[in-house]
């Protein structure tokens, strides 16, 4: 494949990896209590939850616009500044804090708010589910793509997402609550509610996606089918299978 001159997939790359830290910052944060519940699981789940399926959104329109190949590069960009947010986070955590900051504020609430961040427990949870789930959504929305012909769009974008949100969710609440970092009380709860969160925002933002892919694929003058593409998540070589 030869170079060609993208105007915004550097931007979508941006905007990804910025919604993928945030939402790792909110899980961390706070765990929000709707204060329903649904066939009797109460709705509670961490505030990342509000966030993160946007960067799903992010990576179905990368793997519709511009191909699996160059997906896979936005999704280990987003794998390895987690990585940095993380080992950043937990060297602060490491500095004396200033006497006023130690009043005001103290080490305690730091660690409080951001040991999710800093421990490996969450950061564990967080890069496992998030390299199965990004990997998968982006894997089975380029394969739909060429089965459905590039139709139906609502399709790959919802398909996939219920396989990734899934690998995603399950795997990060599993090794969460394995480490300690969520009661294993709340596993079924976190689960669920998470689950079911992620994919009705995908679905909701629908329409939101079909104009965003339409715009792109309109000024990039792309419209990327993997027919021979190395799927290996790890490959860094030619963009096709031999």
């Amino acid at each position: 494949m030869g170079r060609k001159s993208l105007k915004y997939y550097d931007m979508i790359m941006v905007l990804f990896v910025t919604v993928l830290i945030m939402s790792n910052i909110l899980s961390s944060a706070k765990i929000v209590d709707w204060r329903m519940s649904l066939l009797g699981i109460p709705l509670a789940f961490d505030a990342g939850t509000i966030l993160f399926p946007v960067s799903y959104i992010f990576g179905d329109i990368l793997t519709e616009v511009y191909g699996y190949r160059r997906s896979r590069r936005v999704i280990w960009m987003g794998f390895s500044c987690l990585i940095l947010s993380s080992l950043l986070l937990y060297f602060v955590k490491l500095m004396p804090g200033e006497g006023n900051w130690e009043k005001t504020v103290g080490q305690g609430a730091y660690d409080a708010v951001l040991s999710g961040m800093t421990s490996g427990g969450i950061v564990a949870a967080s890069l496992l589910g998030y390299w199965l789930g990004e990997f998968s959504n982006s894997y089975v929305l380029a394969k739909m793509k060429i089965l459905t012909g590039g139709r139906w769009l609502w399709t790959r974008t919802v398909g996939s997402t219920l396989v990734g949100e899934g690998l995603d969710t399950l795997v990060f609440v599993s090794v969460a609550v394995f480490c300690g970092v969520f009661p294993a009380a709340l596993f079924t709860t976190l689960v669920v509610t998470n689950y079911l969160f992620k994919v009705g925002v995908e679905a909701a933002m629908t329409p939101a996606t079909y104009l965003v892919v339409g715009v792109l694929k309109k000024a990039e003058q792309e419209d990327y089918y993997d027919y021979r593409t190395n799927f290996n998540p790890f490959s860094r070589g030619s963009d096709t299978c031999s």
